[in-house]
Formats: structure tokens, C-alpha cells, sequence
């Protein structure tokens, strides 16, 4: 029988994604940061592409509130993986101000920014920052104009006042600016504004490509993996069960995490589960064996690896990324 390194027919990216949740019952984010940022280290050397960073605020469990500083780090113990902040809620920041942190990272990473930016959906987050979150749209739609001014390094107005950014990111004419969302609103904004979207939804997708032809603006070219649905996390262990056992309060935490906060959301993607054996049943998060994530790995583009997953045990995670390297990788050469 023909093995997964004769079958595949595309190569294979692979990435790591962190949030940095740290639940009183898992490890605590002073094990958790140092531990990301060493396994992105390792990865790094090891042929990964890039890492995934998301943004929240007002988070009972600690979720990443500065993804721009830990891509920061990361850039200091890395030299070729991309830096995906994957969203920063922009509307949360003075446009100013996160130009200039933005500009900053893409130069002390030899431009290895890659922005998406979203308004997010928490009024909480909102208000933990004196905002009204109706102003969503005007707020998110002045703060990306403002990153395309601030990084052309000219003069221009802002809020009535002639201001001008410096230091200029390190890509040129300036990074690209991708759009998430999960409204036809955004895949209009998307269209009209940014270089790229992101949506929960492939309708989405195919309502903004409508938009750009309407607006006669050229498609962004292919992305490796888009439209791929992939699960919320993925490990690799040599006794599935078992460690599932371990992963699992983290999983449940997570994913019902996600549905508590976009509760009544239009498209939400997320479900809430109050019993681990349906929540390992629905496919969300997966245990596999070597061979079956190489056998999983098959007829993707793209996998990602989320090893401190909801606090989990960092050990657990490490022992994922090392199955991962030195036992799948070599099937699907």
C-alpha cells in the first residue's frame, strides 16, 4: 500500500498559534510566555512558517492582550518565521499609536509582520476602554486609513491636526493590511479599504470578490490554505487517549469560552459542550497518533499546531511539536 509521502500531491505549510489563556486550573502565564516563545524558537529551526497571534480584552482567563508585544519577543529568538497577528482589534487602539508599534515590529523582524485587523464583537472590551461599540465601523474604518498614511512616511491630516509617523515599516511601500469579519458589511469594507479578508464564512469570501470586481479592484492572489476548515487544535501523541484525557478541561474551557462570548452572534462558528466525550467526538480538537495526522495531513495545504492550548501543560505540547517533526513530517516528505 502506497504510504502518505507517495500520495501527497501539495506541499505542506505548518504553523503555530497561541492566545495565551491560562485558566486557574492550567498553567500560569509565567510559565506559559516564556514557553512560547521557546517552542517558537524551536520551530523556527525546524521549518515552520509562521505563528499565529490573537487579541482579546477583559478575559477571565488572561487572553492575549498584546499581541504585538509577544510578536516582539518572538521576533528577538526568530529569524524566519512570519508574524500573523491574526486579529489585532484595531478599533481598541489609537491609530497612531499602534502605526508606530506596527512599524516597529516589522523592523526589528526584517519585515516579518503579517497584519489582520478585525473590530471585534465584546461590548466588554469596548468598555474596558471608555468606547462605545456602535462606533465600531467609523472607528475601525479611520484607524486603517491612518495605518496606510502613517506608514508612507508623509505628512498628513489626522483629527484636524497635521501629524507625520516615523519609523516607516521595513516592508515597502508598507505591510498589507488583511480584514477579518463575519458580516456582509465587513466584506464591503474589505473590498473598498484593505488588501485582503478574512471571514468566518466562504460566502464571505465570495461576497467581497463580488465587491472588488464591482469596484474594479484586482483580486489578492491565492492564499495557501484558504477556505480550508480546519480543527481548533490539533496534537500529536502516542497514546491519544490518554492525553486526550489531559487536554480535554482545556478544550472545554476554550470552546465554550468562545460561545459564551459570541452567544446570539450572526454566523458564530462556535458551540457550547458540557461532556468531553461529545466535544472529542465533533472533531474540534484532535488527538492523533502520528500516522493519523499524517494521514489527516494528506489533502491539506495547511496545518496548524496550538501547543499551550486553554493553560494546557506546556510538557504535553512540546512532546506534540516534537512527534510532529520527527515522526509526521518524515511521512509526508
Amino acid at each position: 500500500m502506497a504510504g502518505p509521502s507517495t500520495l501527497r500531491e501539495q506541499p505542506l505549510s505548518y504553523h503555530l498559534a497561541y492566545d495565551m489563556r491560562a485558566p486557574d486550573f492550567g498553567a500560569p502565564g509565567s510559565q506559559l510566555y516564556p514557553s512560547a516563545v521557546e517552542q517558537c524558537a524551536w520551530a523556527d529551526a525546524r521549518g515552520f512558517s509562521s505563528v499565529v497571534l490573537s487579541e482579546h480584552h477583559a478575559s477571565d482567563d488572561g487572553y492575549l492582550p498584546s499581541p504585538i508585544v509577544l510578536a516582539a519577543a518572538i521576533a528577538g529568538a526568530t529569524r524566519r518565521l512570519l508574524l500573523r497577528l491574526s486579529v489585532v482589534l484595531l478599533p481598541l487602539h489609537h491609530p497612531l499609536r499602534v502605526a508606530e508599534d506596527l512599524a516597529v515590529l516589522d523592523l526589528v523582524s526584517g519585515g516579518r509582520l503579517r497584519l489582520t485587523v478585525a473590530a471585534g464583537y465584546r461590548a466588554e472590551e469596548y468598555a474596558q476602554f471608555g468606547l462605545d461599540i456602535r462606533r465600531r465601523p467609523s472607528l475601525m474604518e479611520e484607524a486603517i486609513d491612518a495605518l496606510k498614511q502613517a506608514w508612507s512616511g508623509e505628512p498628513f491630516e489626522f483629527r484636524g491636526e497635521l501629524v507625520r509617523v516615523l519609523p516607516r515599516p521595513a516592508q515597502r511601500p508598507r505591510p498589507e493590511i488583511s480584514l477579518g469579519g463575519a458580516s456582509p458589511a465587513a466584506a464591503r469594507r474589505a473590498a473598498r479599504m484593505a488588501d485582503d479578508f478574512e471571514p468566518l464564512s466562504p460566502r464571505l469570501y465570495e461576497l467581497y470578490l463580488a465587491e472588488l470586481e464591482r469596484l474594479g479592484r484586482p483580486a489578492p492572489d491565492p492564499r495557501p490554505g484558504r477556505g480550508e476548515q480546519g480543527p481548533m487544535a490539533l496534537f500529536v501523541s502516542e497514546d491519544p487517549d490518554r492525553d486526550w484525557a489531559r487536554i480535554a478541561p482545556h478544550a472545554l474551557h476554550e470552546t465554550n469560552s468562545y460561545a459564551a462570548w459570541a452567544a446570539g452572534m450572526r454566523g458564530s462558528v462556535y458551540q457550547r459542550f458540557d461532556d468531553a466525550d461529545a466535544l472529542r467526538s465533533s472533531g474540534r480538537y484532535l488527538v492523533l497518533t502520528p500516522q493519523e495526522c499524517a494521514a489527516f495531513a494528506l489533502d491539506r495545504t495547511t496545518l496548524t499546531l496550538k501547543p499551550l492550548m486553554g493553560g494546557v501543560d506546556p510538557g504535553i505540547g512540546w512532546r506534540s511539536m516534537e512527534l510532529f517533526v520527527d515522526e509526521v513530517l518524515p511521512l509526508l516528505a
